[in-house]
């Protein structure tokens, strides 16, 4: 029987999240290092997402050492998101971008891309900088003395399954507060009015001026969903199913944004505006933005509807016990 199978305090299933996501980091610290593939890099970062996650859902319940705590991971984390943020760049332009494009932006896209693998290489001696770095180190050593010899704070020998909602409802407030949400939006008399049909055009200018805004809201989004996915064996499948939805807003707006970097990257490294240089290629972002708005609408009517947030509410206030489940 594992650890896992006797857990019941929220101590004891900090300790298993921390751990678990511990090892990864430490799995693939090396190969990151190696830098023989992308995936590497990848895995590393989701364990230092899912790190900070566990981190900052338990913390009430943590009394970690100093050289371990969310400031710490999240400036560790960085440094390996802009190496995997180009990674992902330099797939979408080679693998879905390039061969739709005319030969002459072809010649265009691969300026870019060769400019682009130079930048790869001095991002790369970042990350391993930071992986032997202090900062980094203390921060292993800290792990690996925590999970040694574990300290927490007196809530931590509470059950899991009353507080969970105590934990989670807060973090739910934060997401559906936020004004990312009306962009686009009209209230007349406190009455949410969505969006009309909009021109491409029109959509153009509206996620131009709220970018920001809406980058805000995916971010928040994001953290949503590891916080909540940390806790989805408590659940059933609802709450399963919100999990998913908050995913997709992450991965709608997250591609909606990736258009904007893009752009922004390519016209550095080109020294000129996209629609001059690569007219196909603006068209074709374009177009995705507008694609992407249509799911963005449907996503943002859903989480607008007074069931929906009922619901969402009411399954979070209802934790399956060690009895409702096999899972435990």
């Amino acid at each position: 029987m594992s650890h896992q199978d006797n857990a019941v305090t929220l101590g004891e299933w900090a300790n298993i999240a921390i751990a678990k996501h511990t090892r990864k980091i430490l799995k693939y610290e090396s190969k990151v290092i190696q830098d023989k593939d992308p995936e590497d890099l990848h895995q590393m970062r989701v364990g230092m997402r899912r790190l900070r996650s566990a981190i900052a859902g338990f913390a009430v319940a943590l009394d970690l050492p100093k050289t371990v705590n969310e400031k710490i991971i999240a400036k560790i984390g960085r440094s390996l998101g802009k190496l995997r943020d180009l990674d992902v760049l330099l797939a979408a332009l080679a693998n879905n971008y390039r061969p739709l494009l005319p030969k002459g932006e072809q010649k265009s896209l691969d300026k870019a891309i060769k400019a682009l693998n130079k930048q790869r290489k001095e991002e790369l001696k970042q990350v391993r900088a930071t992986l032997n770095s202090k900062l980094y180190l203390n921060l292993q050593h800290g792990l690996r003395d925590w999970l040694e010899q574990p300290k927490y704070q007196t809530i931590a020998d509470c059950s899991i399954y009353p507080v969970l909602p105590d934990l989670l409802l807060p973090q739910i407030s934060q997401l559906l507060l936020h004004p990312g949400w009306l962009v686009g939006v009209k209230l007349e008399e406190g009455i949410i009015k969505l969006p009309e049909i909009l021109s491409k055009e029109e959509i153009e200018q509206l996620l131009e001026q709220k970018e920001i805004l809406l980058h805000d809201l995916r971010k928040q989004a994001k953290k949503n969903r590891y916080n909540l996915e940390l806790f989805a064996q408590f659940y059933n499948d609802s709450y399963g199913y919100y999990v998913k939805q908050i995913e997709q807003i992450q991965e709608v707006l997250g591609e909606i944004q990736d258009c904007y970097v893009l752009r922004e990257v390519l016209e550095k490294v080109l020294d000129s505006s996209i629609r001059r240089k690569m007219p196909q290629l603006a068209t074709q972002l374009t177009e995705t933005r507008y694609q992407k708005w249509q799911e963005w609408l449907v996503l943002q009517k859903e989480f607008f509807d007074d069931k929906t947030r009922q619901e969402l509410r009411q399954t979070i206030q209802k934790p399956l016990l060690p009895t409702d489940t096999n899972s435990f």
